[in-house]
């Protein structure tokens, strides 16, 4: 039985990683969970996994929940201190790292000096750190599982081929709701324009990042630190019908690519399993049904964020950080109205023009850039 630490149980990530722990339950256990504040939601989760820690990152939650599951046996921990504890256990094999922003660096680093094998979920954790993270991987022999769907596709495709034997990867989006749009067409969208994804249930943060396309930016970013490639062997397609995932292109010019629906279950119960591979009910292409596969360039002049992203990592350093940063905090301004869809844009470009970067950052300067960059904003706005 494979045991399992879950940062960021309640998000999108981690309540899809539970529902695979429901369905293989002999083969699952849940030692750890961890969320922000989302008590009743915790609760409910510790009474039917019955994990034997949960730490929230606030204090205060924490507090409540501890009286809430009193009458359990579940060890309540809060915050930093719990976060590392939880990835660092002796009985646990995984940590699924699901937890949203760089708050998840330091548990990742703590469970892989313990020897953990991680199921990557947490984008930021390679954006800012890849340089730490990737190299201390190879060191402690660890694995670093992808389970972003396009990611976890990358590393489907390469099974059983030669690293060294790789042309270009072909890194696909569906190019999100505004595919297609002009510049002068989002000036007035809406939040709600924003988060109408035509193929993917996600949370509201990756949603907006999923139309401004810095979602692939990231994606970017976080493919040549896992898969140890230059920048421009990294080519970016727009896949509409989000049924090839991405794939790999090999310098005989073969192509090896994974397809399959919408759904990341798909790549969590992969990166859980691996390198086996278990059933999945209702997870089928109806090849004769589906009417066409097309490909499309994206629109690097309106959808800024790609090439940002790409201006980010050749920077290197903080650089990454602080692109991570402002798009993190211009998406919450978004989301709570208070500026244009298309600043998100304009905030990340003045955040990167106004930082001098540190390069071979260490984790405590990567978070003091992060923290840099939210003044720098608060003060903008």
């Amino acid at each position: 039985m494979k045991k399992i630490t879950i940062l960021g149980s309640t998000g999108s990530i981690g309540t899809q990683t539970l529902e695979v722990v429901r369905e293989y339950s002999d083969d699952l256990k849940v030692i750890a969970l961890a969320a922000n504040s989302q008590v009743d939601l915790m609760e409910a989760q510790i009474r039917e996994f019955k994990p034997k820690y949960v730490c929230m990152c606030d204090e205060n939650a924490a507090k409540e929940l501890k009286a809430h599951v009193a009458d359990t046996d579940t060890v309540i921990l809060s915050g930093m201190d719990g976060l590392m504890e939880i990835s660092s256990l002796d009985e646990i094999d995984t940590v699924v790292t699901a937890i949203v922003g760089m708050i998840g660096i330091r548990p990742t680093i703590a469970a892989i000096e313990a020897g953990k094998n991680i199921a990557l979920a947490n984008k930021e954790t390679l954006v800012t750190a890849g340089h730490i993270i990737m190299p201390l991987a190879r060191k402690k022999n660890v694995s670093i599982l992808p389970v972003d769907s396009e990611h976890s596709a990358i590393f489907q495709s390469l099974q059983g081929q030669p690293n060294n034997r790789i042309d270009k990867i072909l890194l696909t989006a569906s190019g999100g709701p505004f595919r297609g749009k002009k510049r002068e067409e989002l000036a007035d969208m809406t939040v709600a324009d924003a988060l109408n994804h035509p193929n993917w249930s996600m949370g509201r943060k990756i949603t907006i990042d999923s139309a401004t396309l810095c979602n692939k930016g990231l994606e970017v970013i976080e493919a040549k630190w896992l898969f140890n490639v230059e920048l421009d062997m990294i080519h970016v397609l727009l896949q509409p019908q989000s049924i090839i995932h991405s794939g790999v292109q090999f310098v005989d010019g073969a192509v090896v690519a994974q397809l399959g629906v919408p759904d990341m279950k798909l790549p969590i119960q992969y990166a859980l399993f691996y390198p086996d591979r278990r059933p999945m009910r209702d997870n089928r292409i109806d090849f004769a049904a589906l009417a066409q596969i097309t490909f499309e360039e994206p629109d690097y002049e309106t959808f800024k964020g790609l090439n940002l992203a790409k201006k980010a990592s050749t920077v290197g350093g903080t650089m990454p950080t602080v692109f991570n940063a402002a798009n993190e905090k211009a998406v919450a301004l978004f989301l709570a109205e208070k500026i244009k869809f298309l600043e998100i844009y304009d905030i990340i470009e003045e955040c990167m023009g106004a930082h001098k970067a540190i390069d071979n950052p260490t984790v405590d300067e990567i978070l003091d850039a992060e923290a840099e960059c939210y003044e720098y904003i608060a003060k903008r706005t």
